[in-house]
């Protein structure tokens, strides 16, 4: 996996993009040191009441014309269900200090229409709450995580959502829940206390929120079989400080948040296009993503300090490239084109995650549709799927797989002016279905990187790979072009218990490696 000492180095070459003379690497993957099991959680997904991720991207409506099953766009479940989505973080975000869940119950109709002033400043007709998030819940198989309004909401208004989704008694709660159709209770997997309530969520400090968590989180009482996880909202960036405070909390905490976004530039007022930008602004924002490496290290390290027993996990709720606003369009949607360098980024973070999976115990990328580093984009009737949606299908057989490590000979660098940044990035896992998984990222722009891979205490009967490539840096899917980038199959060459392949530039790779029992 990745030295960060390799990752920010600092080489004065001269030119302004080289990478290493020898392009060749020698790696083994250790298969008898079986690691820690990589959680499904880690492929979380995260949508929010912001721009069309909810509307008009997930939802339409019983009446729309677009094809839809009681109001989700059929093109786009369908697709999502591929993914074997394992959770979803819901209704924020920023949004989620803001919202008070009985405005999204009863009857459409009567439901009241508020300001989205986090994002564009639009009208929410809170059309989609609580029924419809769940039922999308179902549709898709995987489980709820809410973020539930510690910003501007109380601990009772807290408690009673809590109840409301999942009592199973005559309360009056319950009574209503059963009302507006749902007579049985939901399952709740993860109950987040707040979101960046650094920021958005109440501009706190690490204690005076840790003593709010503390209050919140005494009234989140819910049938036995029925508890859901308790995630405390934590930093962000190279900040330690909020994990070191909530980690000394003495119990009634099972995760601490952490959100990083990458940036082309690390300029929050000019981050960078989503597509048309120089070799420069890859290597940039390569490096700039590799960074979360040693935040999570650094995170990780106060954790083993505060929590020796392993109770706690970091919930990496927020990650993904954030790009300047498509022109013409509302800046406060965060609608961007998604290319072949997210992809690239994509495989390199979910790379970083299986290497820490012993404390990373989910991750939820930002943000499932329309907004950000979207799986899928619409427009209307139309649907396309992103290069980042292809890398998390490639990367299913990693959910609940083990760990196993994977050593790198000698790592080949790219350089743009003074950034150099490691060429390749790997990961390795045994899957449920007791095959081995490698993945092989090229973060060389320019140049393919030949691969001798050799397997320790494994016996190879057959080899099959993926890759995901494209023309340009940034090859991306259009509403006109729809499989501009989309996975092929790769030639691997197997020698005994050796594997040669040509990994070519600016791709992601999966291969499944079948093994005698």
């Amino acid at each position: 996996m990745i030295n960060l000492k390799y990752i920010l180095t600092i080489l004065l070459l001269g030119v302004s993009l080289a990478a290493s003379a020898d392009n060749t690497v020698e790696i083994t993957v250790n298969a008898d040191q079986p690691g820690a099991a990589i959680s499904r959680h880690i492929y979380g997904q995260f949508a929010e009441h912001l721009g069309r991720g909810i509307y008009e991207g997930v939802w339409v409506g019983k009446d729309s014309p677009i094809p839809n099953r009681n109001g989700f766009r059929t093109d786009v479940i369908d697709a999502l269900k591929k993914l074997h989505i394992p959770n979803i973080r819901w209704p924020g975000g920023c949004f989620a200090d803001e919202y008070h869940w009985r405005d999204g119950i009863g009857p459409v109709d009567q439901r009241p229409v508020k300001v989205n002033n986090h994002w564009g400043g639009v009208a929410e007709t809170n059309a989609f709450g609580t029924h419809e998030f769940f039922d999308l819940v179902e549709m898709l198989g995987t489980q709820a995580y809410i973020a539930g309004n510690l910003g501007s909401g109380s601990p009772q208004e807290m408690m009673e959502w809590l109840e409301y989704m999942t009592s199973d008694n005559e309360s009056s709660l319950a009574e209503l829940r059963r009302q507006n159709g749902r007579q049985k209770p939901w399952k709740v997997a993860f109950w987040g206390v707040g979101n960046e309530s650094w920021g958005c969520g109440g501009n706190m400090r690490p204690a005076y929120y840790a003593d709010l968590y503390r209050q919140f989180a005494t009234f989140l009482k819910s049938p036995d079989g029925n508890q859901p996880k308790k995630v405390a909202s934590g930093g962000y960036n190279d900040l330690t400080n909020w994990t070191d405070v909530l980690s000394k909390i003495p119990s009634n905490i099972d995760g601490i948040s952490y959100h990083y976004y990458t940036l082309p530039t690390n300029n929050w007022d000019k981050k960078g296009n989503s597509t048309d930008f120089p070799e420069s602004e890859w290597v940039s924002h390569l490096a700039n993503t590799l960074k979360i490496e040693g935040y999570i290290k650094n995170n990780i390290a106060i954790l083993e300090k505060n929590d020796p027993e392993g109770k706690i996990g970091l919930y990496v709720d927020e990650w993904g490239s954030w790009y300047d606003a498509e022109p013409d369009r509302n800046p406060g949607f965060l609608y961007q084109q998604n290319t072949l360098r997210d992809a690239v980024l994509a495989g390199v973070n979910l790379n970083i995650f299986h290497k820490y999976s012993a404390r990373v115990h989910m991750a939820n990328i930002a943000q499932m549709v329309n907004v950000l580093q979207a799986m899928i984009l619409t427009e209307e009737d139309k649907m396309v799927l992103t290069p980042t949606y292809h890398v998390f299908e490639m990367y299913t057989p990693f959910q609940d797989s083990i760990h196993i490590p994977v050593e790198i000979g000698s790592h080949p660098l790219v350089s743009s002016g003074d950034i150099t940044i490691p060429a390749l990035s790997t990961s390795a896992a045994k899957g449920k279905d007791g095959n081995i998984y490698l993945s092989l990222v090229n973060l060389d722009p320019r140049n393919n990187i030949e691969v001798n891979a050799g397997l320790a205490g494994l016996d190879l009967k057959d080899v099959t790979g993926r890759m995901l490539n494209g023309t340009n840096m940034d090859s991306h899917n259009t509403f006109a072009s729809p499989g501009e980038v989309s996975p092929t199959s790769i030639d691997v060459e197997s020698r005994g218990n050796t594997l040669h392949l040509n990994l070519p530039a600016r791709s992601v790779v999966v291969l499944k490696l079948i093994i005698s029992p």
